[in-house]
């Protein structure tokens, strides 16, 4: 795919403050005029995010034209709860879901009891397959010519994307152990693969390679993320597990200035995307840490968006983007 050709699509996660949920309007609006493929939001285990994930949600399906995609975990949440959820998202429009296993509670592992009743990623796949089936059953059409409606013999699908890792898994114990686990969501009904954060286009290539070569046929978007501090470094590699890029932190690390270091997480994620894009990948996933400018940036400078919807570089914009507290 050339990079001219290429989709993308964006993460935001619910406000956590008045002030994130004042500004946060704004930047959905700057992500879905560049008419982005979907914008995912996230959610918290257990129910901690559920409110504003969902007013995010149906922020997207009001005041864009974009489509959204709403996060679900396994974590903390019994077979009622999660059809009750899943339910409330489809009755508010959404027909995109991301479905991830999620971290167990503090003091549990994967495999102990009161992690709740759906045990697998797979597992959730189906039930949201399960849910919008009971939902929508059938469809039906108008006939104007018989004033009645003619029964269809399909019914309205979801998108059900699934998480994937190209270093692995944090709790595997091998690459085909993650492939396997794979495979077991595209029999559940999964059908798109987004990626944690990785930092070389290799490991995405080595890895689609093998899931490929398995029977993994749905796309894989690479999710990348411009790093513009050593602060933001440290936190995307707790939350990924992935190893210490040394050449990147080194350079984050000696830049004095702020400016500076936002230049090279841009360009180093730029530089990350049009090699991949180049390379074959279906598209790009961004993780935008809820600021627009810096991932409309990477885009730019790749060179897919749309020429009028080119980001703002003005310092009045520049100055509303700061590092989160």
């Amino acid at each position: 795919m050339s990079c001219t050709e290429a989709r993308y699509s964006f993460e935001l996660y619910p406000p956590r403050n008045e002030r994130a949920a004042e500004a946060l309007p704004a930047t959905i609006d700057r992500l879905a005029a560049v008419r982005p493929d979907f914008i995912s939001v996230t959610y918290g285990a257990g129910g901690s995010s559920r409110t504003a994930s969902l007013e995010v949600l149906r922020y997207i399906l009001e005041h864009t034209d974009v489509s959204p995609m709403a996060h679900l975990t396994c974590v903390s949440s019994s077979h009622e709860e999660a059809h009750r959820l899943i339910r409330d998202f489809l009755d508010a429009g959404v027909r995109r879901f991301l479905a991830v296993r999620g971290d167990p509670p503090e003091g549990l592992t994967a495999g102990e009891d009161g992690i709740g009743d759906i045990r697998t990623t797979a597992e959730l796949v189906q039930l949201i397959h399960r849910v919008q089936a009971e939902r929508a059953p059938y469809g039906e059409l108008d006939v104007p010519e018989l004033h009645a409606h003619a029964v269809l013999d399909h019914r309205e699908h979801v998108q059900i994307a699934v998480a994937a890792f190209p270093n692995g898994h944090p709790s595997s114990r091998s690459v085909s152990q993650d492939i396997d686990a794979l495979l077991a969501k595209q029999a559940a009904g999964a059908n798109l693969g987004i990626t944690q954060l990785f930092f070389h286009a290799e490991d995405y290539f080595h890895f689609t390679q093998r899931a490929a070569d398995a029977g993994v046929d749905f796309p894989i978007l690479p999710g990348i993320m411009p790093v513009t501090s050593p602060a933001r470094l440290k936190r995307m590699l707790e939350l990924s597990g992935e190893d210490l890029p040394s050449d990147l932190a080194i350079e984050l690390e000696v830049e004095p200035t702020d400016e500076g270091r936002r230049e090279i997480g841009i360009a180093w994620a730029a530089r990350l995307g049009e090699r991949l894009l180049d390379g074959g990948a279906p598209g790009l996933h961004l993780y935008t840490f809820n600021q627009h400018e810096a991932v409309l940036s990477v885009l730019d400078r790749i060179g897919v968006l749309p020429a009028v919807e080119s980001p703002r570089t003005t310092s009045e914009e520049s100055a509303t983007e700061r590092e989160p507290a």
